[in-house]
């Protein structure tokens, strides 16, 4: 921890009540220090579809929030001390309320946005349990390769949109 406290100390100060608190309060992409870099996890989920193919799962973020009114794959922060599977999982739980199978991993991008990096990671999964009920977003929809440009994407899921046509037509 004293090196992390020396390598960050433009802006971490630890407490004597509550270091935890504090800390992930500090971390998150709102109060992130200038050049920050947030490691996050997002899900492509798909499904076949007799006559249009494989489908991809797409979310708007609500307004009011960051991005909000852009589309995006659900996923989330991953919380110090958790792997990036895990941290999926919960975020999907929590976002979506159902419980997926991750696959593979697709890839890996960072972007700048704003006064941060976002790093993110994509896992594809095509098995979930459970009903989805939106939390952090406004509408979702089962999206196919071609209609990916259609959407007005939010910065750190652009990288990904070859990987994920790639999923969608199973073409290399």
């Amino acid at each position: 921890m004293q090196s992390f406290a020396r390598e960050h100390s433009r802006w971490y100060r630890p407490l004597s009540r509550r270091p935890t608190l504090e800390l992930v309060h500090r971390m998150s992409p709102a109060n992130s220090p200038p050049g920050r870099t947030v490691h996050v996890v997002a899900l492509a989920l798909t499904r076949p579809h007799p006559e249009l193919g494989r489908q991809l799962f797409v979310a708007r973020r609500s307004k009011g929030r960051r991005h909000g009114g852009l589309w995006e794959l659900p996923g989330g922060q991953v919380e110090p001390g958790e792997t990036e599977p895990h941290a999926l999982v919960r975020e999907i739980r929590e976002e979506l309320h159902i419980h997926v199978t991750l696959g593979r991993r697709l890839g890996a991008a960072t972007v700048q946005t704003e006064a941060i990096a976002v790093h993110m990671v994509v896992y594809s999964a095509d098995q979930f349990t459970g009903s989805i009920q939106l939390v952090d977003h406004d509408d979702a929809r089962w999206t196919t390769a071609d209609a990916l440009d259609d959407f007005d994407w939010a910065p750190a899921d652009v990288p990904h949109l070859p990987a994920l046509r790639t999923l969608l037509t199973g073409t290399q």
